[in-house]
């Protein structure tokens, strides 16, 4: 079929988060200019396309996923020369590139906002966002019970100037990110005036921030007091995540990508209940890809991996979708660091990292990874910039920790994410410099090499990429299958070495120690390794 051709099935796409890749003015933040210059080293890591978060316009109280214009670049991270630019650059390299749009919420910094708090209730400047009357005496109350993901309440009233209560706005994430309402023709027709306005620019797709979360249930109806209002736990029904009604607005986008050449993808953050309500995203008119969080969020244990493996596949194939595969983003703790301590943590990373890049479909990479970077877990406080660090009554640290600045290159911080002399918004911890891509760069058995390595093996043989897999018999605890033509993976998620009845030519391998004779597979603990048979 003709979507089988479509780039997006089998690419793996690099996730830069902006403020952290590389600073070119000294200013402590990361830039588009700074991209630019460190897209070579992209190029020469072997990945097909690059992901951005948000660059536009905002007030950062959410690291930009708070846009208070969705048509510009915030002059902290350059222009919008700088913007075509970077892509222009990106595209001479044949790398693409996606940008996120976030269409749950805006900033209160953004016009429309603004016009709504100046407005009165009832007003058409309020009816883009979710205004209600509180209820209790004098409204005291908030119209119903819901959470915000960053702890608190999710509803915030406003006041007049001279103190007077007023309504209240729901904000499902801080209250400087007002909830759009998406019952309203005026936002749909917003946003598919800012896809235009990318699209014409050339972008090769989008990521959609929180796709699960722009339509709630109309009645506002109170949820269970001990339901988890939790982004990273879709095992709880909630009225104002993965309501139907999404699904309207995903096949109108669909039909708006569709008019452009050259293959726009759009990318759904749907973080739902199983497998299957993912796929409910991916039928043929709605979006192209959806992030697979069931597998990042899967334990280091061999029987849930193949679980997550086999109904990801069966989901996504049964409406003709790829799977994704994903195992760090800006949201979560680095899997270096949830995999376990120190060399462990990293052994089991590099085991992890071999057996997603030979899955079938595409993988999503994190800065930092292919350098093995772990959480940064003892950042100071007075550095900490999530809003859940204050909404928690700092008590939860945020995610600030798998945000830190990259190392490139020196021995001396921040090693090359700006000039020698600059300060990184986030603390950059002395040792990384022996982390660094310049550290790593041809050094065998680095992390670096690793997936440099196996990003090449994944372009060049016919058998990875898209396609179908085979589970072979393997002990308990191993996880081994066939791509055909001709590539065998294992990984070993023991603390045991084991042996394996077959063997073939290492192509490439996580860990020291791998050994082949004409017949057995000699594989260390919690290594992984493709070979060619």
């Amino acid at each position: 079929m003709e979507h089988k051709a479509r780039w997006w099935r089998e690419a793996a796409i690099y996730q830069i988060y902006v403020r952290s890749f590389a600073d070119s003015n000294g200013d402590g933040e990361g830039d588009l200019a700074g991209i630019r210059e460190r897209l070579p080293d992209l190029a020469e890591l072997g990945v097909d396309a690059i992901w951005l978060t948000p660059f536009y316009v905002s007030p950062l109280a959410d690291g930009g996923y708070d846009v208070a214009d969705y048509r510009d670049v915030d002059p902290r991270f350059g222009t919008l020369d700088d913007f075509d630019a970077l892509l222009r650059s990106a595209h001479d390299l044949g790398i693409r590139m996606i940008i996120d749009v976030v269409p749950n919420h805006s900033s209160s910094a953004h016009r429309w906002f603004r016009e709504a708090v100046a407005a009165e209730p009832g007003s058409p400047a309020r009816a883009r966002y979710i205004f209600r009357d509180g209820k209790g005496p004098d409204g005291e109350e908030p119209p119903n019970n819901w959470k915000s993901i960053f702890g608190g309440s999710a509803w915030t009233r406003l006041q007049r100037p001279d103190g007077t209560p007023e309504q209240w706005y729901l904000h499902l994430f801080d209250s400087e990110q007002p909830d759009f309402d998406w019952t309203h023709q005026e936002v749909h027709d917003e946003f598919d005036d800012v896809l235009r306005f990318w699209l014409d620019r050339g972008v090769d797709g989008f990521r959609i921030d929180v796709a699960h979360g722009m339509v709630k249930d109309p009645a506002l109806p109170d949820i269970d007091p001990d339901a988890k209002a939790d982004l990273l736990d879709g095992s709880t029904t909630l009225p104002y995540f993965d309501q139907d009604g999404v699904h309207e607005i995903y096949r109108r986008w669909s039909a708006l990508a569709a008019e452009y050449p050259g293959d726009r993808a759009l990318v759904a953050e749907a973080w739902v209940e199983n497998a299957e309500r993912v796929a409910r995203y991916l039928r043929p008119d709605e979006l192209h890809q959806a992030f697979n969080f069931e597998y990042l969020t899967a334990p280091w244990d061999a029987n849930r991996l193949r679980e997550v493996i086999d109904g990801s596949l069966a989901a996504n194939g049964a409406v003709g979708a790829t799977t994704t595969w994903v195992l760090s983003n800006h949201d979560v703790t680095r899997h270096v660091t949830r995999f376990g301590d120190g060399e462990q943590g990293l052994r089991r990373a590099r085991a992890a990292t071999l057996l997603m890049l030979a899955l079938p479909g595409s993988v999503y990479l994190y800065q930092g990874e292919e350098l093995g970077l772990p959480e940064v877990t003892d950042l100071p406080e007075e550095s900490l910039q999530d809003p859940t660090w204050k909404r928690s009554g700092h008590t939860d640290r945020g995610r600030d920790g798998c945000r830190v600045p990259l190392p490139w290159e020196g021995d001396v911080v921040p090693f090359g994410f700006g000039p020698e002399g600059s300060e990184p918004w986030l603390p950059v911890p002395e040792h990384w410099g022996e982390l660094s891509r310049a550290a790593q760069r041809g050094v065998e058995g680095s992390t670096l090499e690793l997936y440099t390595t196996a990003l090449r093996l994944r372009r060049e043989l016919e058998a990875l990429g898209d396609g179908s897999m085979t589970w072979l018999d393997s002990p308990e605890g191993v996880l081994c299958f066939e791509r055909e033509p001709g590539v065998r993976v294992a990984v070993n998620l023991t603390e045991a070495p084991v042996e394996l009845p077959f063997s073939g030519e290492v192509l490439v391998d996580s860990g020291p120690g791998v050994k082949t004779t004409d017949d057995v597979l000699r594989l260390p603990a919690e290594t992984a390794v493709w070979l060619r048979v």
